[in-house]
């Protein structure tokens, strides 16, 4: 362990993997303030950077972008009261109003300063809980895992959109898609249509870069001028991040505390993501504070639960990915093809086979946070300026680093045509209200789901050897538990309302 340890520090810390976490870091943010821009973006385009990197470098790239990209977000919730990424929805409650009364600086401020105290919160949960669960997880055959799919499938499926037969519709499109190939028990050809091209199946990056990146892009170029015109940039050259006093932040140790609890939590419960933590951990502080009617109207407790609850969700999401192979959120679901791609199979074995990787990217990921910290802190009016960027001029661009990311994966044309042809099927998920999280997160478990089944089958004389497995119970139950759950839940709604 010991040497394990040193040996991923060392890695961190060499001049490449600084370099590229820092980059991944400062991108994150940039993608993050800009309105649209999300951090799952920004770490699906960076994904094709990392083809030729060191694997502790490439993620640290990414996870570079996804801590960077989260915090950047409060960037436009304060000064445009314009979410940067969804998980900054709850800021804008009250930084913006902070910011019309002439606080900007403390209201960014004090979100650097939290987003920081949640990253390095998550970074410990992260540490402590990972290599525990992954040695669990040891123990799992494939009727586990069988069931650990379904049971991601199930939850994804639930929360990822506003309406659950939506969700599970495209998650089955998903998973539908993960079918394309050759049958790798039978040998025979499914769904390729007579195309030499599907025969070794859909390639993950296209179909990721199509789906959150491309999708993007085409919503933009539905609206008209730049974030500038969407909302008043509050103070320009002049803002600078001021931080909440010692003693304000010592008072408010339990809203902090548990907003970092929280968000660590709904992170490592798979496809909850940033939005979800900072709503429960809005609510959480409310019923803690003292003065729960101003919030909504600039109060500092209302940021602080925001970003630290936002920012604690990034090292959770990286447990279930990193432990049990499943993403915890859409932005670790494009992670895990960067794991992928370095020849790194994301799960227990991970833990066994790569123990020093796995110390390097816990010191990535501590390096982006003191990097973000930093920068944010002192680039804020860089920032700022970023945010009169039109939207118009920054379609393209993407559009572009989209076409070169997915051709550079194979030098094959045909991914690019998968790239669009997912980006399309993205535009209109998203415009029907059925979202790309659980198709994305669909088609990763898909195929695992199937493989760890076709794999019982062959182990196992019946289905009902199902019933001698203890935890794939457990999972099974689980799962259904969270399908049936909101139906339960809204009878028993109506059930008091008619009472």
């Amino acid at each position: 362990m010991g040497s394990d340890l040193l040996a991923g520090i060392a890695t961190a810390c060499e001049p490449s993997a600084l370099v590229f976490t820092i980059v991944g870091t400062i991108l994150g943010i940039i993608f993050g303030a800009l309105p649209g821009l999300t951090s799952t973006m920004a770490v699906a385009l960076l994904i094709p950077l990392t083809y030729s990197l060191e694997p502790v470098a490439g993620m640290g790239m990414l996870v570079g972008a996804f801590c960077g990209g989260t915090a950047g977000g409060s960037v436009s919730a304060t000064l445009l009261k314009i979410p940067g990424t969804p998980s900054s929805i709850c800021t804008t409650f009250d930084a913006h109003p902070m910011a019309m009364r002439g606080k900007a600086g403390l209201a960014l401020g004090t979100s650097v300063l939290c987003s920081f105290i949640g990253g390095i919160f998550s970074l410990i949960a992260l540490v402590l809980i990972a290599p525990q669960l992954a040695s669990v997880a040891l123990q799992f055959g494939p009727l586990e895992y069988f069931s650990l799919a379904i049971l991601g499938l199930t939850i994804i499926a639930s929360i990822s959109s506003k309406s659950m037969i939506k969700g599970i519709i495209s998650g089955c499109i998903g998973v539908f898609a993960a079918f394309v190939g050759v049958d790798t028990v039978t040998g025979s050809n499914r769904l390729t249509f007579g195309s030499v091209n599907l025969t070794g199946g859909l390639q993950l990056l296209p179909v990721l870069i199509g789906l959150f990146a491309v999708s993007q892009a085409l919503t933009d170029a539905e609206g008209f001028g730049g974030a500038a015109e969407e909302g008043e940039i509050l103070g320009g050259k002049g803002i600078k991040a001021e931080f909440p006093k010692l003693k304000e932040m010592l008072e408010n140790w339990k809203i902090i505390l548990s907003s970092s609890v929280l968000g660590c939590l709904v992170g490592i419960l798979p496809g909850a993501g940033g939005s979800i933590a900072s709503f429960v951990a809005y609510d959480t502080a409310k019923h803690i504070s003292k003065t729960p009617e101003e919030f909504g109207k600039g109060n500092i407790q209302g940021v602080m639960a925001s970003e630290t609850s936002n920012n604690a969700m990034t090292g959770g999401a990286l447990v279930p990915m990193m432990a049990l192979g499943i993403p915890g959120d859409t932005c670790t679901a494009v992670m895990m093809g960067g794991l992928t791609i370095q020849g790194l199979r994301p799960g227990p074995m991970l833990f066994q086979s790569s123990m020093d990787t796995v110390y390097g990217i816990f010191v990535a990921l501590l390096i982006a946070n003191i990097g973000m910290f930093i920068f944010q802190t002192f680039g804020i009016r860089i920032f700022v300026q970023v945010l009169k960027v039109p939207r118009y001029m920054l379609t393209p661009f993407v559009l572009v680093l989209c076409t070169l990311g997915s051709y550079g994966l194979s030098k094959n044309l045909f991914d690019v045509g998968v790239m669009i042809f997912f980006g399309i099927i993205g535009y209109f998920a998203t415009k029907l209200g059925y979202g790309v999280a659980p198709m994305v997160l669909g088609f990763i478990l898909g195929g695992m789901a199937e493989k760890q089944l076709r794999s019982a089958t062959t182990m196992y004389d019946s289905a009902a050897m199902l019933f001698t497995r203890p935890i794939a119970c457990v999972l099974l139950a689980a799962a259904v538990l969270l399908v049936v759950y909101p139906y339960l839940k809204e009878k028993l709604n109506k059930r008091k309302r008619a009472a």
